[in-house]
């Protein structure tokens, strides 16, 4: 009895140690399988099965032997595929976890930053092309994968929008009242492609009066000229000096006015030039 009791703890002993090296040598073994097993799933497509060996195989990264260098493939791979299936979001959190890894390269950051550069692209396009909700959708997934100044950037063209959104409708509320000088001034403040286009129609609104404007004021010098009127030609020809300087037209028209005694004045619907 008494060998028996010093023999048992040697006996588990054996077993325990027997046991772990079946165990280490079972993980061990695993490790050596999941770079190939990594590189089947990547060929056949299984990037749900590739990106699991990807993560057993970095948590197996402590025990002996190469570094593997398939770890960064499967992501890779993966966020292509997302990208080219037009899974923005998605293919920007993978690249941005491959970039981060051990595994990531200058080339993968590269990626990124042509994704990201792309996106943002496709918003500009969209928004110089008048859709505005389509721009920030394009921007949508760089918000959430927090890809640079995009918050900035989304609220940037909203009030460039914005902007010129009430340019234009002031231009419009200016054409009915027929204030031409105003509304020539208005539009000209307009600074987006999309909205300059719909503008156009108020611009020829705009110049069709103030062409009447010009003939009923040479009109009216034909039978001499009004004692309370300045003289139409010096007026026009102060305005266009001052505009060609640089000066808007609304502020030309006033200075000029100022500069021949008269006063800018509401004239019925009009702005006139008067003494």
């Amino acid at each position: 009895m008494p060998l028996r009791r010093h023999r048992l703890p040697r006996f588990w002993l054996a077993v325990t140690l027997g046991s772990l090296a079946v165990a280490v040598g079972g993980v061990y073994w695993w490790e050596r399988q999941l770079p190939r097993r990594l590189a089947e799933s990547i060929e056949a497509g299984r990037y749900e099965d590739c990106l699991r060996y990807s993560e057993q195989l970095a948590a197996l990264r402590w025990l002996p032997g190469p570094s593997p260098q398939e770890e960064g493939r499967c992501r890779r791979a993966r966020a292509l595929q997302l990208w080219q299936a037009e899974q923005w979001s998605e293919a920007l959190v993978m690249q941005r976890q491959l970039v981060a890894s051990a595994s990531g390269t200058t080339a993968d950051r590269q990626r990124l930053e042509a994704w990201e550069g792309e996106l943002r692209q496709k918003a500009l396009r969209l928004f110089r092309g008048g859709d505005l909700e389509g721009a920030l959708a394009a921007l949508a997934p760089l918000q959430k994968t927090g890809g640079g100044d995009t918050r900035s950037l989304a609220q940037e063209l909203r009030e460039i929008w914005n902007r010129n959104r009430l340019q234009f409708d002031r231009a419009g509320r200016l054409v009915g009242e027929q204030r031409w000088w105003e509304a020539l001034d208005t539009l000209n403040r307009i600074d987006h492609p999309w909205w300059q286009q719909r503008s156009q129609p108020l611009r020829q609104q705009v110049e069709q009066g103030l062409a009447r404007l010009r003939n009923e004021e040479r009109e009216h010098d034909v039978h001499g000229q009004l004692p309370h009127t300045v003289p139409t030609d010096r007026l026009d020809a102060l305005v266009q000096k001052r505009i060609a300087a640089g000066m808007d037209e609304w502020q030309a028209f006033q200075e000029a006015c100022r500069e021949l005694g008269g006063q800018v004045v509401e004239a019925g619907p009009e702005s006139a030039c008067q003494r």
